[in-house]
């Protein structure tokens, strides 16, 4: 915007530069020529003008319909690993490893009821039996993994859209959570350099260095951490607004 505003300035002072020349010092007859050419400096004043505005704003609604597809196939590989990690006991980076998961397996359902239990207080021979309650976990059924997973492409998760032939880079590993207690992680992401391929490089360097609340941070979009506890992803709430309405 400052260097919209600077162009504008240079632009009226040479404007205003000619128009003092033209009145000043030039013939009557060749008056037209410079007002042909003051006309002409206007129009590309003006579109200099609407470009530098609009140009920002048509980049930030591209942007954002690129990366709502990236992040959605994002929600699917997470959703994969998080149900493979609750069967499985921890995480994946192997493609056909997860995608068969998913084909074939099966979760646990699961009751939590409340059961009395009549435990000795007592000793072996002067028992005294008092009534415990405890709660109990009983499975009462399984469902397959693929129910969560209808209608949605995780045949392709790992693929990034848009971007032919690019998949995202996955990582496993595990952190320290509590002293002796090691903690599964997993980290899925992709550059933002490839997701913008095409579009303004000075837009795109800015978007790379991003590092407000409203903006996807950093160079990469991704989920996950391998720094930290979380199968959340580094984008804004507002990326996740279609899952709340699909919700509701």
């Amino acid at each position: 915007m400052i260097t919209i505003i600077l162009i504008a300035l240079v632009a009226a002072a040479v404007a205003f530069g000619l128009a003092y020349v033209i009145i000043k010092f030039m013939p009557l007859k060749f008056r037209w020529i410079a007002s042909l050419a003051l006309l002409i400096l206007a129009v590309l004043l003006v579109y200099k003008i609407y470009d530098g505005i609009m140009k920002p704003i048509n980049f930030n609604k591209e942007k954002q319909k690129r990366y709502a597809k990236v992040i959605e196939s994002l929600k699917v590989l997470r959703d994969a690993e998080i149900a493979y990690y609750e069967v499985m006991g921890n995480y994946t980076d192997k493609e056909d490893v997860l995608i068969s998961f998913v084909d074939t397996a099966k979760r646990a359902i699961v009751e939590m009821r409340d059961t009395v239990f009549q435990v000795n207080k007592g000793s072996k021979w002067q028992p005294v039996m008092v009534d415990v309650e405890k709660r109990v976990k009983d499975t009462i059924a399984y469902e397959p993994i693929l129910l969560q997973f209808e209608g949605r492409d995780y045949k392709n998760m790992f693929l990034v859209p848009g971007v032919a032939g690019k998949k995202f880079e996955i990582q496993v590993s595990s952190i320290e959570k509590v002293a002796g207690l090691e903690v599964p992680v997993f980290e899925a992401k992709t550059d933002k350099e490839s997701i913008l391929k095409g579009m303004d490089r000075s837009l795109i360097k800015q978007e790379k260095e991003a590092i407000t609340a409203d903006e996807i941070k950093g160079e990469y979009v991704s989920i996950g951490s391998l720094s930290e506890v979380t199968t959340g992803g580094n984008w804004p709430p507002f990326y996740d607004k279609s899952d709340a309405k699909k919700d509701n």
